[in-house]
């Protein structure tokens, strides 16, 4: 059986989410959040009833909030709305983050300020349980007065129209409606306006960022520490008293990694009188730079389960005669934090890559380009061009796209946020960082082996088994495409860094103890 989360009344976390998503977890209504949600329908039509002017509601929207609606006419506007502002371009986001966009949404809404029907509520919760995600196009929001474009897609499927992935295929949504015996929705007064209005694509992004984010930082420091002992560099300077003294949390816990990473390694004992004074940065300086991502990462968790639990409609309904228009849809408060996230993952893949450059160059005892026979052979020459390309192309994903705005609906919306963008952004910048990590540990795997017969750690000798089980060594060179992809797959699956935990827990090694316990 699933867990329960119950929609408006529970505190969502990133974890939840994604457990609803997965269909690990079921969202449910109970009765405070089904008697809230009734309440403010009730509000709603006593507005409508009572002819009170309140916008969206009885009035046009954006630029014509001014231009009142009748009493007969507020369902056929909130239809209206769904249609006029579908207005995507692009690729179909993943069905996750669609999927996360329902989630999110309902979450918002069942917290009872938007006046949006029970009825509503719980088709949406039909389509998240069977697993039927609208196709909702990638660009189009500016990422204020709500996400408009992508969540008027989202909902198109309420009223019958639009597309659904189901079953694997892209169908209809009135053809899987009538498989399925149910009439499209007809909307009741407001609802059209709260489905669209709000952060939920910038915040399924956001989401999915804190998730992957977390496991490259998790990767980046295990396979940092394999290209150490394959580099024979020293843990010195990972000592806890060194970083009592600069004490960033961040920069403590990837420290305290590396330590037990590499507690026991008979590698680091073989050389520790070599006379070699110093590392290069890339291998001394790992728990500040990581560090410093990590702290990036706790920001963005912190403030994207700040917005799981926001009501982001407008307005926000108290009461019939309590209502405000305010700009709570604004999405800065997330578009800020996801573009610092931008830059800590590509600081991530641009640490990888000067790794991966020292592991090439023929020194401390390694051979150049990490095999015995080069000239004929390329060796690992060329999967280092990889990531320099992707840390290349994530420097220019780098700009902020929060220092921008354009002004739309003739002017009354005149600063946005464009954190839709932000939150596409970081992630093409995850999908580089999974491929950078992947060569990391291709190569970093290849270095060790030239230590033998010495051995690492236990932890990092099961790292490197484990990737030895998808890819052997490279007495010569083969197509590297394949078995980049190939280990590129359990960094991006959680996998590699789920299995390390769990060997590491079975030793009685919390490596993250006192710190994050963020679970992929």
């Amino acid at each position: 059986m699933p867990d329960i989360f119950c929609f408006g009344t529970e505190a969502l976390t990133v974890q939840k989410a994604i457990a609803i998503a997965a269909g690990q977890t079921k969202g449910i209504f109970n009765q405070a959040a089904t008697a809230r949600i009734r309440q403010s329908e009730q509000h709603v039509q006593s507005i409508v009833d009572h002819e009170t002017t309140v916008y969206g509601i009885n009035t046009g929207f954006g630029i014509l909030a001014n231009s009142k609606i009748s009493a007969a006419d507020t369902r056929v506007l909130q239809h209206k709305i769904l249609q006029s502002h579908s207005v995507g371009v692009g690729a179909a986001v993943p069905a996750e983050i669609a999927k996360l966009m329902l989630i999110t949404k309902v979450q918002a809404l069942a917290k009872g300020y938007s006046g949006v029907r029970l009825e509503t509520l719980e088709r949406i919760c039909w389509h998240i349980d069977n697993d039927i995600i609208p196709l909702v196009p990638e660009k189009g929001s500016v990422g204020a007065s709500g996400d408009l474009a992508p969540l008027a897609h989202l909902f198109l499927p309420l009223i019958g129209l639009g597309e659904c992935l189901y079953n694997g295929t892209v169908q209809p949504t009135e053809a899987i409606l009538a498989q399925h015996g149910l009439p499209p929705l007809q909307l009741g007064p407001k609802e059209g306006l709260a489905l669209i209005n709000g952060t939920q694509f910038i915040l399924s992004f956001a989401v999915k960022a804190v998730q992957r984010l977390h496991n490259c930082l998790e990767a980046a420091d295990i396979i940092g520490a394999m290209s150490l002992e394959a580099l024979t560099g020293t843990k010195a300077p990972f000592d806890a008293r060194l970083h009592a003294l600069r004490p960033f949390a961040g920069t403590q816990l990837v420290a305290q990694r590396l330590r037990l990473l590499l507690e026991g390694s008979e590698i680091m004992q073989s050389h520790i009188d070599c006379g070699r004074v110093q590392d290069p940065y890339s291998l001394r300086c790992m728990p500040q730079v990581h560090g410093a991502s990590r702290n990036a990462w706790h920001h963005l968790k912190a403030l994207t389960e700040t917005e799981l639990n926001a009501v982001t409609d407008n307005p926000i309904i108290f009461d019939e005669t309590d209502t405000i228009s305010g700009g709570n849809f604004h999405g800065q408060p997330l578009a800020l934090p996801l573009d610092y996230a931008c830059f800590a993952a590509a600081e991530l893949g641009n640490i990888s890559d000067r790794r991966c450059y020292l592991l090439l160059e023929g020194k401390w005892g390694l051979p150049m380009l990490l095999m015995n026979d080069v000239g004929l052979n390329s060796g690992f020459m060329i999967p280092q061009y990889t990531t320099a390309a992707l840390v290349s192309e994530n420097k220019t994903l780098c700009f902020p796209a929060s220092a921008d705005s354009i002004p739309t609906s003739l002017g009354q919306e005149d600063h946005v946020s464009m954190g839709s963008i932000s939150g596409r952004k970081v992630n093409r910048i995850l999908d580089n960082l999974e491929f950078i990590l992947a060569i990391e540990l291709l190569s970093a795997s290849q270095a060790i082996e030239f230590r033998r017969p010495l051995q690492s750690s236990r932890l990092l000798e099961y790292a490197h088994e484990y990737t030895r089980e998808l890819v052997p060594f490279a007495a010569e060179d083969r197509l590297f495409a394949n078995d980049i992809n190939a280990v590129a797959g359990i960094i991006r699956d959680f996998s590699f860094v789920q299995a390390i935990s769990q060997v590491a827990q079975s030793g009685g090694i919390f490596l993250n103890k006192g710190f994050d316990e963020f679970v992929l």
